[in-house]
């Protein structure tokens, strides 16, 4: 069940609307849909949250798949999985199964580090094992992520570049092609130093474990420290995004260039943090443009 809370913030700079501007939309205006439905759901642990959402085209297969990761401020009171539910339906009727995961949240036992990272290592890895049973093609995964969520995508196609004393670190963790982050959060130490972003800066040494607890909680948690990850990456940020501020996806972009990585940032005009997440809203058509580009023009 979907589960979200309302953040009220202040823009990260001034926005002047305009009378063509639309109303931003809420989550309310998104939860009112019909909310299309999985094809089937497989678990890989024993938690309520350990589980993954397959979403399966018509036809024969093999598909081309998204990894996609839920956000909310990596919270389980906040949101679950079937927040992507709307999106995930879109990307399906338009031939490209999903593999929508959960993990537990930093307000759930076993959540936070090391358990929400492990979760969402074992939920990405299952997709391999099962990949015969659903028709999925693994030779080009696609890794999708919402808020914090795009956080989470970005560290699972950093995974390789953990470093060995880790206890995040797995052996052949699930190779991950391109990342496509939707109002993410990849900078856990600019997201900690950021009172104006809607997850609040409490939220992130939940996730990470309090100051002092290891030699330095952001080196296998935070992209910038894994820098360069080797994925080309795209960015979406909504201009008048009042929860996640685009400058968090601005300053990661400029470090990744710096680092070598591929990496472009979309800023989309009259758009908030929902339409990201809203399959007929500009920045969702757009971020669905990027998911095709990844599979049929993949760099050389």
């Amino acid at each position: 069940m979907l589960r979200l809370a309302t953040i009220a913030l202040l823009t990260l700079m001034p926005v002047v609307a305009t009378a063509t501007d639309p109303p931003l939309l809420t989550w309310d205006d998104l939860s009112a849909r019909p909310q299309p439905k999985p094809d089937a759901t497989i678990a890989y642990g024993d938690d309520e949250m350990q589980k993954v959402d397959i979403w399966v085209p018509a036809g024969q297969g093999p598909f081309p798949t998204v990894l996609m990761v839920h956000g909310g401020c990596w919270t389980t009171s906040i949101a679950d999985r079937s927040l992507m539910n709307w999106i995930a339906g879109d990307l399906r009727a338009r031939g490209i199964a999903v593999w929508n995961i959960d993990y537990r949240g930093v307000d759930r036992t076993g959540g936070g580090y090391p358990g929400t990272f492990l979760d969402a290592g074992a939920a990405a890895d299952a997709l391999a094992e099962h990949a015969a049973r659903f028709h999925l093609d693994t030779g080009r995964i696609v890794a999708v992520g919402h808020s914090a969520g795009g956080h989470l995508a970005l560290w699972l196609a950093a995974r390789p570049k953990l470093p060995g004393h880790s206890a995040l670190r797995t052996t052949r963790p699930l190779p991950i092609a391109h990342v496509i982050s939707l109002g993410g959060l990849p900078d856990l130490e600019a997201t900690a130093a950021s009172p104006d972003n809607g997850c609040g800066i409490d939220v992130v040494p939940q996730l990470v474990g309090a100051p002092g607890s290891r030699p330095d909680v952001y080196a296998d948690t935070s992209i910038p420290r894994l820098l360069p990850i080797g994925v080309p990456q795209d960015l979406v940020n909504g201009r008048e995004d009042r929860i996640i501020p685009a400058r968090l996806g601005t300053g990661y972009e400029a470090q990744a260039r710096r680092a070598g990585d591929t990496v472009a940032l979309h800023v989309v005009p009259a758009t908030g943090h929902v339409e990201l997440v809203t399959p007929d809203a500009d920045a969702w058509i757009a971020a669905r443009r990027l998911i095709r580009a990844a599979f049929d023009h993949p760099p050389r």
